[in-house]
């Protein structure tokens, strides 16, 4: 099975946009710069993108629609017949995506992991979209890329402004590369060790009572036994990671 929309069926959770005005929403939110949208179907924000003084990459799997795009937009976009997930990502640019469903946490896991772009305008399933925005608290995914990267949630789409109409409303998520990133790339694969030892247990300081640092940061922070993983903000995750590496350090010496 392909890993996303392929032909013109209805797979992997794959719903067009049909509603204009939502179109034009996804697309104020989009910063100046160049654009790589991923799965553009039917060019509902293509077109939208193509209006803009600014270079559009539109990457589409279906080569019906890939066709279509190109003759609808003429040499303004560049129309790349690909796989989202297999398209390479590096380039100074924004990324934009009504992302089927059944492919939402691939990408996303893809997306982050990529060092260039500088701000993603997402169209997700809304309770997703509340996750990934740490709306009523964070999840593993979020809390692992915090330092790097700030999510918001942009917004509600009603399930009527696509076709087929899903069972479920879409959340405009709206991730952002910090400047001044939290923790040091080069620490990203201590970090996310640490995240997942505490996502581990449902409470935050006996999952880590083996980490060193940790019990003193707890006290430093006033932080009670009480705390889950869920309810960290992305200051005290990287507070939290720089404890335990200051402890360790402390410790080899």
């Amino acid at each position: 099975m392909p890993s996303s929309f392929s032909g013109r069926r209805h797979e992997l959770g794959q719903n067009h946009l049909i509603d204009r005005g939502v179109a034009a929403r996804i697309v104020d939110l989009v910063p100046p710069g160049a654009v790589l949208e991923l799965g553009a179907g039917d060019g509902a924000l293509t077109r939208l993108l193509a209006g803009r003084p600014w270079p559009v990459t539109a990457v589409e799997l279906d080569p019906a629609r890939v066709g279509s795009l190109r003759r609808g937009l003429g040499h303004g976009v560049r129309v790349v017949h690909a796989d989202m997930l297999r398209f390479p990502l590096a380039g100074d640019h924004h990324v934009v995506s009504n992302v089927p469903f059944g492919i939402t946490t691939a990408l996303l896991r893809r997306l982050l992991s990529q060092p260039s772009w500088a701000t993603a305008v997402l169209l997700l399933q809304w309770e997703v979209a509340r996750k990934r925005a740490a709306v009523g608290g964070t999840t593993l995914l979020t809390a692992s890329w915090w330092p790097w990267f700030g999510f918001e949630l942009a917004g509600r789409v009603p399930a009527a402004a696509f076709r087929p109409r899903p069972a479920v409303d879409g959340g405009l998520l709206v991730v952002r590369r910090r400047a001044a990133p939290l923790v040091d790339p080069g620490q990203r694969g201590a970090y996310q060790r640490l995240v997942r030892t505490a996502f581990a247990g449902d409470r935050l300081l006996p999952a880590l009572r083996r980490m060193p640092g940790a019990a003193r940061w707890a006290a430093v922070e006033r932080v009670p036994r009480s705390v889950r993983p869920r309810d960290l903000p992305a200051e005290a995750w990287a507070s939290l990671h720089r404890a335990v590496t200051d402890a360790r350090a402390a410790r080899s010496c």
